[in-house]
Formats: C-alpha cells, structure tokens, sequence
C-alpha cells in the first residue's frame, strides 16, 4: 500500500512561517517527482511547487521568493517551507508523488493564514 502522510499545517498569522512535510511509505518515492498543490474554497486546485529526483525545483509565480522545497531521500520526505505567509495562501495543501504513470497524493493538510 502507497501512502503520503502529510503534516505541518496549521493557523499562522500573516507573516509568519510554517513547514509542511510530507513522509512516503516507500523509498522508491525519495527517486521521483513529488510536490505539493492547493486548493483553496471555490477555487480550482494549483500546483505550488514541485522537485524531481535530482533535486531540481519549480514555483508558481505567487509563491517564489517565499517557499522552498526541498527533500530527504535518506526519509523519504519532501518538505515546504513557507515563510512570509499571507492571506491568500490559505488552503488545503496537498502531496503528490509521480511513479510510473500513477500520481498518488496525501490527504491534505490545511494551512490557514489570518490575524
């Protein structure tokens, strides 16, 4: 059985930082494609940020500059670190890892950015 447990979620206010991760139940995933999406109420989910193997990153625009992903292929984990967060972060935050032709996620975690 694949699993992605995520946690790290919580309320912050704005400004503040939070570190999302994400643990694998299986070491072929610290070899492949994982990031994280969002979705937040009435609205569609996006990509925030992905890392292949290798190591190598991508942002979407609104988050670059503030989030960084990084991984531990010795744990199997994938982290977000997110810092000067803001309103419009608030979302469900959820992992995704690519192996073969199957893309499996976590359950979300919900991150909520308000004073």
């Amino acid at each position: 059985q694949v699993q992605l447990v995520e946690s790290g979620g919580g309320l912050v206010q704005p400004g503040g930082s939070l570190r999302l991760s994400c643990a694998a139940s299986r070491s072929i995933f610290s070899l492949v494609p994982m990031g994280w999406y969002r979705q937040a109420p009435g609205k569609q989910r996006e990509l925030v940020a992905a890392i292949t193997g290798g190591g190598r990153t991508n942002y979407v625009d609104s988050v670059k500059g503030r989030f960084t992903i990084s991984r531990d292929n010795a744990k199997n984990t994938v982290h977000l670190q997110m810092n000067s967060l803001k309103p419009e972060d608030t979302a469900v935050y959820y992992c995704y890892a690519d192996l073969s032709t199957s893309r499996y996620w976590g359950q979300g975690t919900q991150v909520t950015v308000s004073s």
